[in-house]
């Protein structure tokens, strides 16, 4: 599922190529992934595409009128979660629809945006004002934004596992597991650690190596494990540098350690056992 440098890529590339575009007419194909179809259709067509950024995993494409407003005063947007296997990119009105293509809005150049989802497990919406607002705000820091001391009070005040945390948009937005596994091993510390249990010099090294390997992999255009393409319909290739994730049973870069991989919080994570010593709780507990 695309996380923050993915969903960062997809932003950058519809921000250079279809803002300030109109949109002139949208075309629905199979829509139980959006939250009100019947407002996109009635809200859209008309609409200018003012900015198009990432909020968590969700790119925000802000449209307006043509006097920058809405019958309420405020513009509103169009939310979109790529789920597992959803493209959104921009192509000529002349090239034939993919299969599982599932939204089309019709742009006033000759092109259309065109959202293509084999499994639909995105999600799309337009909110505005006090709706948007509130949807926004259920997420929590941008990794890439929060300072040091932002960072390190929400992740020490809930007494829950590193790697849960990591993964837990209300706490960091836009982490998944690829970043998070990463991440941690970078940091030398293992995924089931208790938030609150780290000591200051490992939240300030999580902190410094988070905000670094996101930045490498934004300039990478992200992780392409299976199906993730950017708004040129080109793969990532930070997938070339992964040092833990999806590397069961091969030797850590650091010691030659078998990396293994372990359930926590629900979700599978890799770790080098040598590099990222389990806190003893938990190896007391798996030990029983």
């Amino acid at each position: 599922m695309p996380e923050l440098p993915e969903v960062e890529t997809v932003a950058r590339g519809l921000q250079r190529t279809v803002v300030g575009r109109k949109i002139l007419r949208v075309t629905l194909g199979k829509t139980d992934f959006i939250d009100d179809a019947a407002a996109i259709e009635k809200e859209l067509p008309g609409r200018t595409i003012q900015k198009v950024e990432r909020y968590g995993k969700f790119l925000l494409l802000r449209l307006g009128e043509d006097k920058l407003t809405t019958e309420n005063g405020e513009d509103g947007a169009l939310l979109v979660h790529l789920g597992m296997t959803g493209v959104l990119m921009p192509l000529p009105v002349s090239e034939p629809h993919a299969k599982h293509t599932h939204v089309v809005l019709q742009l006033d150049d000759g092109r259309e945006l065109r959202y293509v989802d084999a499994r639909r497990f995105g999600r799309m919406a337009y909110l505005a004002g006090e709706v948007l607002r509130g949807e926004l705000k259920r997420f929590g820091a941008d990794p890439l934004e929060a300072g040091l001391e932002e960072f390190r009070k929400r992740i020490g005040e809930r007494r829950a596992r590193i790697k849960a945390l990591l993964l837990d948009q209300s706490v960091i937005r836009g982490v998944g597991n690829i970043y998070a596994d990463e991440s941690l091993w970078k940091a030398k510390i293992h995924p089931a650690h208790l938030g609150t249990r780290l000591k200051p010099e490992q939240t300030k090294k999580l902190y410094g190596v988070l905000q670094d390997i996101l930045q490498k992999a934004i300039v990478l255009r992200g992780s392409s494990i299976s199906d993730f393409l950017d708004a040129e319909g080109l793969p990532g290739e930070y997938q070339r540098h992964h040092r833990v994730y999806g590397r069961e049973g091969e030797a850590c870069f650091r010691c030659r350690t078998r990396i293994r991989r372990v359930i926590v919080a629900g979700r599978s994570s890799y770790f080098c056992p040598e590099c990222q010593r389990a806190p003893k709780r938990w190896r007391r507990k798996r030990s029983e």
